[in-house]
């Protein structure tokens, strides 16, 4: 039986993948919602396979408007993900009202709505890495993206939505198709440019004295895995909640920066440089999802190691552009 999808964010890294995602099922009846604001955005788009597209704005204004036809899914993927985005009153309209909008209509016409949360809503981790309803509501954010992630979070908590929806915190995601974002791409992609260009990677020094320069920590999960485990709460809409996405297990800067070296073939050659002052009181020294709701709630895929990750990303599409 045939089915129709919204993917918002669908030109963008997890989106786009997600997309493609749903392609390799047979899906094509797809409405692609983003903001074509970077060439390579297009690009990505020219591998899908979909039946329509529209821009973010042009896409809101028939949601507020009630124009939009059925869908059985709802992906939203879509957001402003710049960690170093100041201009609040713009983020909580764009990362906040929007998702709200978008998900009370997906509820009105019985569409399964999966959205995108963060692990940036976890701050500095030192209220652990729970995605428990108990925790949610004393998590504190270091920036506006995490706290409008974490608005959304706490509106569909409080509201008694979360039961009907899934949300999932990815934690740092790497991987295909991420070439537009910037300084918000994943430090593979980064790293592997420099070391073609360079012959190393430079990371930041540690200002913390129980991290060594290069050993702080994050839990890097593949894009493939991201996507995985986003269709399976779209496959079963009895599932709900709000759920960690990550490997559950924390890795350096380094081993990450090894990774890419073992991937290129090249001698290892890491330098430290200073961290940038405006950052670094906001700057996460550790994330580990915890996986205990996720597995709990039956996901018993595994997730690749930095390693195959990194080989992957590496051989079958970084080192193809060069």
């Amino acid at each position: 039986m045939a089915r129709s999808f919204i993917v918002t964010g669908g030109a963008g890294f997890i989106g786009s993948n997600l997309v493609r995602a749903l392609n390799d099922r047979g899906e094509t009846d797809i409405l692609v919602v983003d903001h074509l604001n970077h060439p390579e955005k297009s690009r990505n788009l020219e591998r899908l396979r979909f039946r329509d597209f529209s821009d973010k704005e042009e896409f809101r204004k028939q949601l507020r408007e009630n124009r939009l036809p059925a869908a059985a899914g709802v992906f939203h993927m879509g957001a402003c993900s710049s960690t170093t985005e100041m201009n609040e009153a713009y983020i909580n309209d764009n990362n906040y009202l929007y998702t709200r909008e978008l998900c009370e209509w997906s509820l009105r016409g019985g569409s399964r709505f999966v959205y995108a949360s963060s692990a940036a809503t976890y701050g500095d981790g030192s209220l652990g890495y729970s995605d428990s309803d108990e925790a949610t509501p004393a998590l504190k954010p270091l920036n506006p993206y995490g706290r409008s992630k974490q608005m959304f979070d706490m509106w569909a908590l409080e509201t008694g939505v979360l039961r009907r929806i899934a949300g999932l915190k990815y934690f740092n995601v790497y991987g295909p198709w991420e070439d537009h974002k910037g300084d918000m791409r994943s430090l593979v992609h980064k790293a592997y440019g420099q070391v073609m260009r360079e012959g190393r990677i430079t990371l930041f020094k540690s200002y913390r004295p129980e991290y060594r320069d290069g050993e702080q920590e994050r839990d890097f999960v593949h894009v493939s895995d991201a996507v995985a485990a986003t269709l399976y709460f779209f496959d079963r809409p009895e599932v709900c909640g709000l759920f960690n996405c990550g490997t559950g297990r924390a890795r350096t800067w380094i081993d990450l920066a090894n990774a890419v070296f073992a991937a290129a073939g090249i001698p290892p050659r890491i330098e430290f440089i200073e961290m940038p002052e405006t950052i670094r009181d906001k700057y996460q020294y550790h994330t580990q999802a915890d996986l205990a709701k996720l597995r709990g709630a039956g996901y018993r895929a595994p997730f690749l190691s930095i390693e195959d990750g990194v080989g992957l990303y590496v051989r079958d599409y970084l080192a193809k552009r060069v």
